[in-house]
């Protein structure tokens, strides 16, 4: 697969670099970042994965996470990809609205028209990604870590739900913790998937959950602040079911903090150490 590299920069005695390639999956052209710490020839390092939330794209987090210090100082790979395909052609939203379409992949398999051909992110990060950063960057495959920021929150948690055996730690900033019971997530779901509402649950994580499927723990934080908080993110039913399922979590609600990412780079060391401890 062709690897394009967009630019390369050094910084905490790394690497970070911005990369694009031709995605079988999406069929667009995707970018995506990726941090290296330096390391010693031939060493494989673990490998956290941070997914974005609405409108984002790899920019956010990379210019204003605030986590290579604590990448470098742990030794671990972080790879940041888009929230969606993009380019000329990809459907978008009708009305333009920013909690669908572009910018708003959900990290779903679409199934309805016109979105099936174009919006399979679950693919991509689950499979098409990782075949590429396991090619190219000295990544560990065996350690691997998942967390992500609201709509990437929910990403990070549904995913390692699914992937119990291949991600080893999950985190989440503020995350939507059920699309089944919030508007960005009906919203999404009925235009990406469009079925009955069973066939939702494989992308909510409390439905997950009370289906059976566990991790070994999961970290949450969640700022008081957000305007969010009570309509879209509703952490209090990941802690119900937590709670009811045996599942272990640790949510910490953290005082007057946004949903921005002056909260995210406040806890991302917290969340990138966590990790580490678990890879």
């Amino acid at each position: 697969m062709t690897l394009g590299t967009v630019s390369t920069n050094k910084a905490f005695g790394g690497t970070q670099g911005v990369y694009t390639h031709p995605s079988t999956e999406t069929g667009t052209e995707m970018t995506f970042s990726v941090f290296v710490p330096d390391h010693a020839p031939g060493e494989k390092l673990p490998v956290l994965w941070y997914l974005s939330g609405l409108t984002c794209t790899h920019a956010n987090v990379t210019e204003k996470g605030e986590f290579r210090a604590a990448c470098a100082e742990h030794r671990v790979i972080f790879v940041a990809p888009d929230t969606s395909p993009r380019g000329e052609g990809v459907p978008d939203d009708a009305d333009g609205a920013y909690d669908f379409g572009l910018g708003a992949g959900f990290y779903v398999n679409a199934t309805e028209e016109p979105f099936a051909k174009n919006y399979r992110m679950q693919a991509y990060i689950e499979t098409e990604l990782p075949d590429l950063i396991a090619a190219n960057f000295p990544a560990d495959m065996a350690r691997q870590g998942i967390t992500g920021h609201s709509m990437g929150g929910h990403g990070a948690l549904t995913i390692a739900l699914r992937n119990p055996d291949r991600f080893k730690s999950v985190s989440a900033f503020a995350p939507i913790v059920s699309p089944l019971n919030c508007p960005w997530g009906e919203k999404a779901l009925t235009g990406y998937i469009r079925a009955d509402r069973a066939d939702w649950r494989a992308y909510d994580a409390c439905a997950l959950i009370e289906d059976g499927a566990s991790v070994r723990d999961i970290l949450v934080d969640q700022g008081t602040g957000d305007n969010f908080l009570e309509g879209q993110l509703k952490p209090e039913l990941l802690q119900a079911i937590c709670d009811a399922k045996g599942q272990k979590l640790t949510l910490r609600m953290q005082e007057g903090y946004d949903h921005s990412y002056y909260f995210i780079s406040t806890f991302m060391a917290d969340h990138v150490a966590w990790h580490a401890a678990r890879m």
